[in-house]
């Protein structure tokens, strides 16, 4: 049976061991907009984070184990798709993503398969420093010529698609680590997805651990410009295999 076409919105949030970020941050998604569904792909967590969650309204589908964020998102795409969604966006379960910028992302589809909640683009007071700076000027640069526009965040994971990247991120949505950000928007890219950028302001963790340090983050950025090659080595979406524009839905 086909899935019946929705104007909602699927709201995606990985989540890992996120008990007590992820019901305040689902709570403020729902509070937000009347047309956003919620969906927390809990990520094999050891805590309480899926009880937690649905008691704040989300609808939660667990993982056997953790698979990381790109295993968490694929999953989410597929969950989409089935249910007929036109439009989704990733969101932080630990509420560093602020939900009254969902809408501002979102409109960047007018113009866009792929919109990027992009945290260096003079707005708020975001900053990073030392290696990870350079990698991420780097990254930013060399994806920006593939996308032929300008991207300062290409590692934002607050990015809503339309049913054009959907369906090319059924194709490809790349599992591997570091897979879910830099992979998956060059070889989106290099299927003809289009891509823009909407400045946001980022927010502090609302609670939990971050799983990262600054030195961590180093590594994972010099790590990313890795990722970065071995994305443009993948082979690309066949045309065929994307979805037509849905009029009035993009």
């Amino acid at each position: 049976m086909e899935p019946t076409p929705t104007a909602r919105v699927l709201v995606i949030m990985p989540a890992w061991n996120e008990a007590e970020a992820v019901g305040n941050t689902v709570r403020e998604v729902l509070a937000t907009s009347g047309r956003y569904d919620v969906l927390v792909v809990n990520d094999g967590s050891t805590d309480n984070t899926a009880a937690v969650a649905e008691a704040a309204g989300a609808t939660v589908l667990n993982l056997p184990f953790n698979l990381g964020v790109g295993g968490a998102m694929r999953a989410g795409f597929k969950y989409a798709r089935r249910l007929g969604y036109h439009q989704v966006i990733q969101v932080d379960s630990d509420g560093q993503h602020d939900p009254s910028s969902i809408e501002e992302v979102l409109a960047g589809l007018r113009h866009a398969d792929i919109s990027i909640g992009a945290r260096f683009a003079d707005r708020g007071n975001y900053k990073v420093s030392g290696p990870r700076k350079w990698a991420m000027l780097f990254l930013a640069k060399v994806i920006s010529s593939l996308a032929k526009t300008r991207l300062t965040d290409v590692t934002s994971g607050f990015r809503a698609g339309n049913d054009r990247a959907i369906s090319q991120y059924l194709d490809h949505y790349p599992a591997e680590y570091l897979g879910d950000t830099i992979d998956s928007l060059v070889v989106a890219i290099r299927s003809g997805c289009t891509v823009t950028q909407v400045p946001v302001e980022m927010r502090v963790r609302q609670g939990g651990t971050p799983s990262h340090n600054p030195a961590k983050a180093a590594i994972y950025l010099g790590r990313s410009v890795f990722a970065l090659l071995f994305a443009l080595t993948r082979k690309r979406s066949t045309p065929a295999a994307l979805a037509p524009e849905v009029a009035g839905v993009r």
